[in-house]
């Protein structure tokens, strides 16, 4: 398992040494605002949708977001969900069943976050994994819901890695600090981010 965590480190390493000038690092306090964010949760592809429409079981289905940012449902064919809010998303498609039906009500409901949607915890935590995102998470939620650093981490080396609108940026984040109770550490958290806990050097 070790292995594998170090491999992906380290092509995460590349990847940010491919961004070139486009990369830059910050500390917590200024780390900034993800590209192209509302303070509403935006539809991605991998979401799974539960759609209902109001009073016509016929045309409520469960579909996801496929890659290219659409879906299709009952008398709506590939319709853009990426980037729209579920409200928006219900808007656009109860402006099409207008057609066919009397004011019609539509619900969007996501029931699965896809990959666009979720956060990635690797290296020295002790369960890595994908988390799903949830208004309001900030990096201590993080933290406890991996079960914590290992024994290995070198928690104030810790990076949040974040798209934004000029770029990759790394955030440094002590997470050492902030267990200690540093509430300056604890920054919130967007979909898309990718936490990197590196090993202590010895």
């Amino acid at each position: 398992m070790r292995k594998a965590l170090i491999v992906i480190m380290a092509a995460m390493t590349m990847c940010l040494g491919c961004a070139g000038n486009s990369n830059r690092a910050v500390v917590a306090m200024d780390c900034p605002m993800p590209s192209e964010r509302s303070s509403e949760y935006l539809l991605g592809p991998g979401d799974t949708l539960n759609i209902v429409v109001w009073e016509n079981t016929a045309l409520s289905v469960v579909v996801p977001v496929r890659p290219d940012g659409k879906i299709s449902t009952p008398l709506i064919d590939d319709m853009q969900a990426s980037g729209k809010t579920p409200s928006q998303l219900s808007q656009d498609m109860e402006a099409v069943l207008a057609e066919y039906l009397r004011t019609p009500e539509v619900s969007v409901i996501v029931t699965g976050q896809g990959a666009a949607n979720q956060i990635q915890i690797v290296g020295e935590v002790v369960n890595p994994q994908a988390l799903s995102y949830r208004d309001g998470l900030n990096l201590l939620d993080l933290v406890v819901s991996v079960g914590g650093m290992t024994e290995f981490a070198a928690g104030n080396r810790a990076n949040l890695i974040r798209q934004t609108e000029i770029g990759q940026i790394e955030c440094q984040v002590r997470i050492k600090d902030l267990m200690s109770g540093d509430m300056s550490q604890n920054i919130e958290i967007y979909p898309g981010d990718v936490l990197v806990v590196p090993e202590t050097r010895f």
